[in-house]
């Protein structure tokens, strides 16, 4: 078999395992929560879920997930943050409050809810997200199509799996963390202007070398 011939088919092969596998491509965007166990960095799938992640982003540049906390930990099944409206123990700006307490139509996908998935919590009604949202800690394929999911943890497991240890108490059909597992504080980037910075630095040190280059050629021909 030819390389050429070799090559067209594995390219085939990994179109037909990302088909299969709808893993749809994050956006630039990285959020990270910093919680009394550890950082938790995750990123959005804006073409699956444009909406949602709008919603979502907003909240967190406004500050709202800053002191709320993660209500529900379920071992293998999720790890969920409360309402921003009724999880934080810091009082809310009238901005604030007016983005949280927003509901968002449902935009279902189908996006697999597999380890590190993010699903936005609802009610019966499927147009009924706010502002809480599950970080998945094992597949559950039964809520695929059903929940919105709109990005996954991008850096953080071993945090997840922190979170998978501690105490917990069942209260009706939830498990719930027996003491409070807080977000102390939150914040956000992009990862295109740390590309451009790198590429910033790189030129700048191009263009450093050149002129040195420049001036060594001129000292030599012009002493």
């Amino acid at each position: 078999m030819g390389i050429k011939r070799i090559i067209i088919l594995s390219l085939v092969f990994v179109s037909i395992v990302k088909a299969l596998s709808h893993e749809p491509e994050l956006g630039s965007s990285r959020v990270v929560f910093q919680t009394s166990y550890g950082d938790i960095e995750f990123g959005f799938y804006p073409t699956v879920a444009p909406k949602t992640v709008d919603h979502i982003f907003k909240l967190v540049r406004l500050g709202g997930y800053n002191t709320n906390h993660f209500f529900r930990v379920d071992k293998g099944f999720v790890a969920q943050v409360a309402d921003v409206a009724s999880g934080r123990s810091a009082p809310m700006n009238d901005e604030q409050r007016n983005e949280a307490e927003k509901k968002v139509v449902g935009e279902f996908s189908d996006v697999k809810h597999v380890r590190g998935t993010l699903s936005m919590g609802r009610y019966e009604d499927p147009n009924s997200a706010q502002s809480s949202f599950s970080m998945l800690l094992g597949d559950a394929p039964h809520l695929d199509g059903k929940y919105a999911v709109f990005g996954k943890v991008t850096k953080g497991d071993e945090t997840l799996r922190k979170l998978e240890e501690v105490p917990t108490r069942r209260e009706g059909i939830f498990v719930m963390p027996t003491e409070r597992i807080t977000i102390l504080s939150t914040y956000y980037y992009d990862t295109k202007m740390e590309s451009c910075e790198e590429e910033r630095s790189v030129l700048k040190r191009r263009l450093q070398a050149s002129f040195v280059e420049v001036e060594r050629q001129r000292m030599k021909c012009f002493p």
